[in-house]
């Protein structure tokens, strides 16, 4: 049974910790409590354990649970907190925005609101920055607020095929694990690849600021229409950019410099290529290949092109197979992107994006067009935290 590490001390929580890196500490020690204790009853009616054992598993008991205590104090307090900040802030958009009740319909206007002061010049009012949750501690003006950002970053894109896969989180200086847990030797990884991944890359990911702007065209007639049609046209085009670009650094062939590490098929993430006489033998040999670990949770990105010649050759006249579904010809969930010029098979849990919080907005005006251009300017990074839970299916023709 593998043992998940604990915190090496009390001291590390001293108030600074976010709600959600409290959760993870109790889910961790709370494990380990409970494994003690399972241990700790089985010492207890084995005549042939020492009471010399069954007070250090007893003492061991005693410790985890004084930490799962002091930490799980800290997760409620602060959870009160937020509990406390949250309904204030629900008390001011009651009070602000002309007296409307409807919550939905005033974020609307609120988000209408910054979108046509923002292509005006104007400053951005108290009440709408309130009611889009952005923070006045930041000094206000150039910061997205948190509501906007969401639906823009956060909100699952049909664009992006990744998107509901990958890990999309919104964190500032985001460092994670490569693996989800660790044990107090490394000759528990079975799979040798990564083992030998993680002593030449370390046991955590830094992600990195990578700018990029998205531009969402305003007509005049766009701006002084109704709320709705503003917010949507505006939101709408942010996404699709936004989407766009998670999905050109994540299947580029050739990335851009400062960009090679986002990418599936650059030579800096090393992706195993497994080689098949066609695609369908080499998706097959691609899923054989994974470490068990990762091909449980394995899914197959391919694009629709490919797909099809598989069915055309599989199928020979049997137009059965035409409506199978993709997992049961391939024998996994399968993706569909056209950028994927070769597929990609593994466990899509280790493909995170990462927006750094800050993003800014502004405007500019297409001399060409005429028209105003609302401008997102955001930091994001794409990171593959284990190269060893995807292989590249190649097509290689013996002679």
């Amino acid at each position: 049974m593998m043992k998940m590490l604990l915190p090496l001390n009390i001291q590390m929580f001293s108030g600074n910790q976010t709600l959600y890196e409290l959760k993870q500490a109790m889910a961790t020690i709370g494990q380990q409590l409970k494994k003690v204790e399972g241990e700790l009853s089985a010492k207890a009616i084995d005549p042939s354990a020492s009471i010399e054992d069954i007070q250090a598993q007893q003492k061991s008991k005693e410790d985890l649970q004084a930490r799962f205590n002091v930490i799980k104090q800290q997760h409620d307090e602060l959870d009160a907190e937020q509990k406390e900040k949250f309904a204030q802030q629900a008390a001011a958009k009651q009070a602000t925005l002309g007296g409307i009740d409807d919550p939905h319909q005033k974020i609307i206007s609120a988000k209408a609101s910054l979108v046509r002061s923002t292509m005006r010049g104007k400053a951005i009012d108290n009440d709408v920055r309130a009611a889009l949750g952005d923070d006045a501690a930041s000094g206000g003006g150039k910061f997205l607020p948190k509501t906007v950002s969401q639906d823009v970053i956060l909100a699952p894109l049909a664009k992006n095929p990744l998107r509901g896969h990958s890990a999309v989180t919104q964190i500032t200086n985001l460092e994670l694990p490569r693996l989800s847990f660790t044990l107090d030797d490394d000759d528990f990884i079975a799979d040798m690849a990564t083992a030998k991944e993680l002593k030449a890359k370390g046991d955590t990911v830094a992600f990195t600021r990578n700018k990029f702007k998205v531009f969402a065209g305003v007509s005049e007639t766009v701006i002084n229409g109704s709320d709705a049609d503003l917010v949507g046209h505006v939101e709408n085009a942010l996404k699709s950019g936004v989407a766009a670009k998670e999905k050109k650094v994540a299947f580029a062939v050739t990335p851009k410099s400062g960009e090679e590490h986002m990418s599936f098929y650059s030579t800096e993430n090393a992706i195993v290529k497994v080689n098949g006489a066609d695609t369908y033998t080499a998706i097959r040999k691609a899923i054989a290949d994974l470490h068990e670990d990762y091909r449980e949770n394995a899914k197959i990105i391919m694009s629709y092109a490919d797909y099809s010649d598989i069915i055309e050759k599989l199928a020979n006249g049997n137009a059965t197979l035409y409506t199978a579904q993709p997992e049961q010809v391939l024998g996994k969930p399968v993706i569909f992107a056209d950028a994927a010029t070769k597929p990609i098979v593994g466990d899509l849990s280790y493909s995170h994006f990462n927006y750094d919080i800050g993003e800014t907005f502004e405007r500019d005006k297409d001399i060409k067009t005429g028209i105003e251009q609302f401008v997102v300017t955001a930091y994001f990074d794409h990171r593959i935290k284990l190269a060893s839970a995807f292989r590249i299916a190649e097509v290689v023709k013996t002679p």
